[in-house]
C-alpha cells in the first residue's frame, strides 16, 4: 500500500499549483482520500478531502482557492489556485475508511509528501 505525492515546487503568490497523488498497492475506490500539509513548526492541517462518493471537504483557510477531485479509483488531484505564502509546507495525501475525515489519527495510509513553497 503506497501512496505518491508529486507536483510540488516554488511558485510566486497569486500562482496556481496542482498536486497529484497515485496510489498503489490496493484499490482506493472505497475511501476517502484527502490532502494535508505541515508548515516547520506547526501541527499538520487538514486541506481538503474526498469520499469515494464525491463528497468534498475543506479547510477554512484553503475554500473557494483549492479544489480536490479523483478521476478514478486510484488518484487524486488538488489544484491549488492564489496562492499565498502562507500555503507554504509541505503536502501529504492521505487514504482513510473513517468517517471522520478532517482528523490525521482517522488515517492509515500516509504518502512521503511534496514541498510546496510560495514567495511573496
Amino acid at each position: 500500500v503506497q501512496l505518491q505525492a508529486s507536483g510540488g515546487g516554488l511558485v510566486q503568490a497569486g500562482d496556481s499549483l496542482k498536486l497529484s497523488c497515485a496510489a498503489s498497492g490496493r484499490t482506493f475506490s472505497r475511501y476517502t482520500m484527502a490532502w494535508f500539509r505541515q508548515a516547520p513548526g506547526k501541527e499538520r492541517e487538514f486541506v481538503a478531502a474526498i469520499s469515494w462518493s464525491g463528497g468534498r471537504y475543506y479547510g477554512d483557510s484553503v475554500k473557494g482557492r483549492f479544489t480536490i477531485s479523483r478521476d478514478n479509483a486510484n488518484t487524486v488531484y488538488l489544484q491549488m489556485n492564489s496562492l499565498k505564502p502562507e500555503d507554504t509546507a509541505v503536502y501529504y495525501c492521505a487514504a482513510t475508511a473513517s468517517p471522520i475525515v478532517v482528523v490525521t489519527t482517522s488515517y492509515d495510509s500516509w504518502g512521503q509528501g511534496t514541498q510546496v513553497t510560495v514567495s511573496s
